[in-house]
């Protein structure tokens, strides 16, 4: 079943009428206090975690409630465990990002002091997906309080028991002139776009990613777009199977396969497709072993996108393509749940070819030459991840050196995301800009460059008229 909007249609226009005035207020309150502190940061990061190990419990709890299904350990370990890695990884490192940095003034500006200093952005809108509604909302946030930001959260309409708990914990951190949370569907989200924020982060599908950004554009709002696209799993002829699926088999279970760094497709050697496919099968029923009935395998999130991977299925399979279900029952509709598929033979044509698939449901590609393989993912758009099933290090440089993605896993996969010291962000189709680490920092901060001079300058000698010997001599010298 899908979840309604938490809203009232009259409770959404009114909301949906007063945000400029919230955010007008936050910007208000931000330019009284453009500035905090390190301690002030920190102290926010510091209560931000310890409501959320507070919240813990009740955050799986209602992320089940939302989901119908869904492992509290993966909640755990995907939505609540990175949030609070990453405060643990921004406060050892925040003094030192916050620091001017001294940089080269030249030959020609001399005598001068150049620095770059680092300035909150204002305020930062964050729109947060359904499929990781903890991780996704908390974890910028805290990059744009650790760069000293206020904030306005749009939370899914499609989540609203984790949403309850969300405002919960956050409200008992921050004030109203610090944050504000803001629930609503896709009209909601769609004005909420349109704000004139100091930046914008949105993580969600390609296609509403153009809308966002569309939104956007009348304000020159700066963005960053998280969005997906088909995530291509290449196993190399010197991998062995078993081993393959073994790495990249929890990167497609978990959540369901709802999430946008999931394996999306499969190249593999034509001879190892059968292979690969009892390897999946037994690997699946090794880690689930009452297949749909397993406590630790998820629903999918709502009906609707339960019958669009329902229909993805049926149409390839109306098309020819041949399903291997990794389980029996490989379906519960009632409860939404669906086991992985494996998908051969399948026409370029169908949705699940030319879609981002968002859940369990794999298309194998057969090649016979690594250069068809390779081709066939250059051609296609840049997706937010590569993995590569290899242990030739010279095809491994091969791939990293050639090949275009927002992130890569070499004998791995899903878990290039959990390295905190590192930019997450997509290519092209797959997004734009970098949040995580340090680089998180940087995007929802203003790098001011600052030039000073002390009593004594050269700056007048460049000055008109320009027919003097030293102009002669300054151009002369430089111009070489």
């Amino acid at each position: 079943m899908g979840a309604a909007p938490f809203h009232h249609p009259e409770d959404t226009q009114a909301i949906k009428l007063s945000l400029p005035d919230q955010l007008a207020r936050l910007k208000q309150a931000y330019m009284a206090h453009p500035m905090p502190t390190l301690a002030e940061r920190k102290a926010q990061l510091g209560k931000l975690k310890q409501a959320l190990l507070a919240h813990k419990q009740p955050l799986c709890k209602a992320l089940a409630e939302d989901y119908g299904q869904r492992s509290h350990y993966d909640s755990l370990i995907a939505d609540v465990l990175p949030c609070i890695m990453q405060i643990n990884y921004t406060q050892k490192r925040l003094k030192r990002w916050m620091q001017p940095h001294r940089r080269h003034a030249g030959l020609l500006l001399a005598p001068a002091r150049v620095e770059v200093h680092f300035q909150p952005l204002g305020v930062v809108g964050i729109i947060v997906p359904w499929n990781f509604p903890v991780m996704l909302s908390l974890g910028p946030l805290i990059t744009a309080i650790a760069a000293g930001n206020r904030a306005m959260l749009k939370l899914s309409e499609f989540t609203p028991h984790t949403n309850a708990v969300l405002r919960s914990l956050l409200t008992s951190v921050f004030d109203d002139n610090e944050l504000v949370i803001i629930e609503g569907d896709a009209q909601m989200a769609a004005a909420f776009s349109s704000l004139p924020f100091d930046h914008l982060l949105f993580t969600g599908s390609t296609q509403v990613g153009k809308l966002v950004m569309a939104a956007a554009a009348p304000q020159l709002t700066p963005l960053t777009l998280e969005l997906g696209g088909k995530s291509p799993c290449l196993i190399a002829p010197d991998m062995p199977v078993a081993t393959a699926v073994e790495r990249m088999i929890f990167g497609k279970s978990l959540n369901a396969g709802q999430i946008c760094v999931a394996p999306d497709y499969v190249l593999l050697p034509r001879a190892e497709v059968d292979n690969f496919i009892a390897a999946y099968r037994a690997r699946f029923a090794r880690l689930y072993p009452k297949g749909l009935a397993s406590p630790d395998y998820g629903a999918i999130i709502n009906d609707r996108q339960y019958q669009r991977l329902v229909g993805w299925l049926e149409e390839a399979n109306q098309a020819g393509a041949q399903l291997h279900p990794c389980a029996s029952p490989a379906r519960d509709d009632s409860r939404r749940l669906l086991a992985p598929h494996l998908l051969t033979e399948v026409p370029e044509r169908c949705q699940v070819m030319q879609q981002e698939i968002f859940g369990p449901l794999l298309p194998l590609i057969p090649y016979d030459t690594l250069e068809e393989a390779l081709a066939y993912v250059a051609e296609r758009p840049r997706p937010l991840a590569l993995y590569l099933m290899s242990f030739d290090p010279e095809l491994q440089a091969k791939v990293t050196r050639e090949s275009h993605s927002g992130g890569m896993a070499i004998n791995e996969s899903l878990f290039q995301v959990a390295a905190d010291d590192v930019p997450f962000g997509g290519i092209g189709a797959s997004g734009m800009g970098h949040y995580h680490g340090h680089e998180g920092f940087l995007t929802f901060s203003k790098a001011k460059t600052v030039l000073t001079r002390g009593k004594f300058t050269t700056g007048s000698l460049i000055h008109p008229p320009y027919k003097g010997w030293i102009q002669k001599l300054m151009l002369a010298f430089f111009l070489r």
